[in-house]
């Protein structure tokens, strides 16, 4: 994530709320159902260690410095083309996020993983990389509290991780592609992260909507000026989440539905 140079806070404007489960088909109430039980037991197993997911993740690393990686390298699935890593802000730019916040997760897909077709939206200055796996999209951000628990969902400008802007209804249909192999490095990580994106996933979708709508809201406010470059817009929308919750409120719609 590159420095911010220009300092911004959230507004209440791009907070989203949990997205409603009426209508959602039983199979995927269901696989979000599975990913609750997941996201719990790897919490439940890491606090019977005396750990937690950002302790598994930093497990060797000696130092924990603001703005790097974790794991070194990022976490790459070679099957699915997904990608993770964990980093902090320092502590005057964390407070933009959330006060309470450790660090967050950047989960991402890049094109070999993309579905055949999607193409990026068009831009004046868009350079194609020399790789086309250098192609790649952001899907959520997800902030940790300093206990190792999940607080919040936020997306980010194009220029915050450096991704390839695609819209919003391509990257939501990509969604159920992020998948992280159990036997890759931090094995517990990778289950956890997966399960998280598919119980959040239409929380996740919401705020990618809002995600292009602030988008266009600044592209009006301020015509002519390049908007996913604009180092004044960072945090594009975010949603206060709670595992137990969703959890909850899965359960009582599967209820509803038979």
């Amino acid at each position: 994530m590159n420095q911010p140079t220009t300092e911004f806070r959230p507004l209440t404007s791009l907070s989203v709320e949990p997205a409603g489960l009426d209508g959602i088909a039983n199979a995927e109430l269901d696989a979000m159902a599975a990913a609750g039980e997941a996201v719990m037991e790897c919490q439940r197993a890491l606090a019977a260690a005396g750990s937690n997911v950002i302790a598994e993740l930093l497990k060797g690393s000696h130092d924990f410095f603001e703005w790097d990686h974790y794991p070194p390298g990022d976490v790459y699935d070679w099957n699915s083309h997904a990608q993770y890593y964990y980093h902090a802000h320092p502590p005057e730019d964390r407070r933009d996020l959330v006060a309470e916040e450790h660090g967050h997760f950047h989960t991402f897909l890049r094109k070999r993983g993309m579905p055949p077709g999607v193409a990026p939206v068009p831009r004046a200055d868009f350079q194609a990389p020399n790789d086309p796996d250098d192609l790649l999209t952001h899907f959520v951000a997800i902030s940790m509290d300093r206990s190792g628990l999940p607080i919040r969902l936020f997306t980010t400008n194009r220029w915050v991780t450096g991704e390839t802007w695609y819209a919003a209804d391509d990257v939501i249909a990509m969604l159920s592609r992020f998948s992280i192999g159990e036997r890759n490095r931090a094995g517990e990580v990778n289950v956890w992260i997966t399960a998280m994106l598919c119980l959040f996933r239409p929380d996740v979708a919401r705020l990618l909507q809002r995600r292009d709508e602030t988008i266009a809201a600044r592209m009006v406010e301020r015509p002519g000026l390049d908007v996913y470059e604009d180092r004044s817009l960072e945090v594009l929308s975010y949603m206060d989440i709670s595992v137990a919750a969703r959890i909850a409120a899965i359960s009582q719609a599967r209820a509803a539905a038979g």
